[in-house]
């Protein structure tokens, strides 16, 4: 708790938390806001809430950026507003939101109560390309770019400010986290964002926040996983591994999702 806003342009503030190095962002306008995912649990959402009441008084609006549960466990909190994400994130939260919950429990029996409260509750207002929003004169424009380190990676983009909230496309600190992921295709996607959106500040859905130049390179390591997984599905994989840019660990998990679609 305690972690402060980092404004990375006019209103548009972002906040680094320690649980995950999670990112959350918020957008104010005049008379309104928008806050970009709402953490993991519902006292987390709490603590965020009282950090947004610090900047802006407004009624917010509410972005998923995808369906993984440290994005929208915190949903609940913010009922009442229009919470908006892709519409493949809406069907995942409903379809394994509960599940996803007791593999969380079994993992981090400690956290059994924090996550038991959680009332699981997914986007109301969905889209498949493309969307904007009204954010009190500001205009925030959401984009599908196609599949990633999800089926439904959202990216926000702030053009009046120079920002674009990545989501989880794109991680610093950590390697990018492949277990839900597309390998083939998440180059693609990072290619298509950059290409259409060229601000220089871009917030990955963990970690620092970035320029060009970083997700630049993320990309070109993301090409070559993908490379790579292609050519282990045909050579196998003692020699291959060897060459990722990622941990084994890490390769190997991107490996059996890129297995998983050429195999398809």
């Amino acid at each position: 708790m305690n972690e402060q806003w980092r404004e990375v342009g006019d209103r548009v503030y972002v906040r680094r938390h320690r649980s995950y190095d999670m990112n959350v962002g918020l957008v104010v306008g005049d008379g309104h806001c928008l806050v970009l995912d709402t953490r993991a649990s519902h006292r987390e959402a709490a603590d965020l809430i009282e950090a947004i009441r610090a900047i802006t008084a407004f009624p917010w609006t509410v972005v998923n950026s995808h369906s993984h549960f440290d994005h929208y466990y915190g949903n609940a909190l913010f009922r009442g507003a229009e919470i908006w994400g892709h519409a493949r994130c809406a069907e995942e939260i409903e379809r394994d939101g509960e599940e996803q919950r007791a593999h969380l429990i079994e993992r981090r029996p400690e956290q059994r109560a924090e996550l038991e409260e959680v009332v699981i509750v997914p986007p109301d207002h969905t889209f498949t390309t493309a969307a904007s929003l009204d954010i009190g004169g500001r205009i925030v424009h959401l984009r599908y770019f196609g599949l990633g380190h999800s089926s439904n990676d959202v990216v926000a983009h702030v053009p009046d400010a120079g920002v674009v909230f990545a989501g989880d496309l794109v991680e610093e600190g950590a390697p990018p986290a492949f277990g839900d992921s597309y390998p083939l295709d998440w180059p693609a996607t990072v290619a298509a964002m950059l290409n259409e959106m060229p601000e220089p500040v871009i917030v990955p859905g963990h970690g620092a926040v970035v320029g060009r130049d970083y997700v630049l390179g993320q990309y070109d390591e993301l090409a070559l996983v993908a490379d790579l997984a292609k050519r282990a599905h045909v050579e196998g994989l003692r020699d291959v591994i060897k060459s990722f840019p990622y941990p084994e660990d890490v390769s190997r998990q991107a490996i059996a999702r890129a297995f998983m679609q050429l195999d398809a």
